[in-house]
């Protein structure tokens, strides 16, 4: 399972030199089977650039899945050049309910006035493929959701191919009342317990988490936003036993130098507990094989 991450920027896209490194695109993420069959997640600014690769490379057939319909996770949707073409067709599939009805989303991103075209309008053989209870298999991947905790609500999935594992929950308020406690301050409407995204996230070869806030700005005055704080994740990922955990969802205000000392404070948290998990933000740009 390839994937590669085509923006990792939450809330709205950014631009300037102090964001060069972690990019500035919001979230899009692209996941080849070992057949070499293309899944989207999320169609944020990202999916610009990789419409032009598929595009590039004469994708004839395409899967969308979206996580929800928060304007970061579907703003890129109608600059997505391969709707534009009538030899593509795209499936579009989705788990459980994310705010409405998946066809609805993509109709109100497109309708005008905010945008010329219609979705009716669009040139390319677009499917939409349902949704699911319990899971859904697009070639070789099979996809488990989970409702993340988090306003409007949301959805995770897990991706799983042969013996590889890849767990995405952006959009996931993870803070804890207390140092050491595992209950949660805020548990939106829809969202699920801790112990359940610790079993869902259990041996992740790839646990990609929002990570929106610092400690101190989440237990400031930024909870029940619906983000987590990494301190927390990183508490996730050592008790789901993850292998690789990446911090996503990154913060419209926060520096590449600031995202760096982020980053830097998880790898000390695992450090002082003896824990040898990789840790990093996801930059925009990042690719990884399971």
């Amino acid at each position: 399972m390839y994937i590669k991450f085509w923006g990792s920027r939450g809330s709205i896209p950014v631009s300037g030199p102090q964001f060069i490194k972690y990019g500035g695109d919001t979230a899009c993420v692209e996941i080849r089977t070992k057949n070499d069959e293309v899944i989207v997640v999320d169609t944020g600014t990202g999916v610009r650039e990789l419409g032009n690769r598929l595009i590039a490379e004469k994708k004839k057939r395409i899967h969308i899945i979206f996580t929800h319909a928060h304007w970061d996770h579907v703003i890129g949707f109608p600059f997505f050049k391969p709707l534009y073409r009538p030899d593509t067709r795209i499936v579009i599939a989705g788990c459980s309910d994310s705010q409405v009805a998946i066809r609805n989303i993509i109709s109100n991103v497109m309708e005008p006035p905010f945008f010329p075209v219609k979705l009716d309008e669009l040139k390319s053989s677009i499917h939409f493929a349902g949704t699911c209870q319990e899971s859904i298999t697009i070639d070789s991947v099979k996809i488990f959701p989970i409702n993340l905790n988090h306003p409007n609500n949301a959805i995770g999935y897990r991706f799983v191919e042969d013996d590889k594992t890849f767990v995405y929950l952006t959009d996931n308020e993870i803070g804890f009342t207390e140092p050491g406690s595992r209950e949660l301050v805020f548990r939106h409407p829809g969202g699920m317990d801790y112990p359940d995204y610790v079993e869902f996230s259990r041996g992740a070869d790839l646990l990609v988490h929002d990570a929106e806030f610092t400690h101190d700005e989440y237990h400031k005055n930024r909870f029940a936003w619906g983000h987590s704080c990494a301190r927390d994740v990183i508490d996730l990922a050592i008790d789901a036993g993850v292998r690789h955990l990446g911090l996503f969802h990154l913060n419209q205000d926060r520096s590449d130098s600031e995202v760096d000392a982020m980053v830097d404070d998880c790898i000390g948290i695992l450090e002082s507990r003896r824990h040898d998990m990789l840790c990093h933000a996801i930059a925009q740009g990042y690719e990884i094989m399971l």
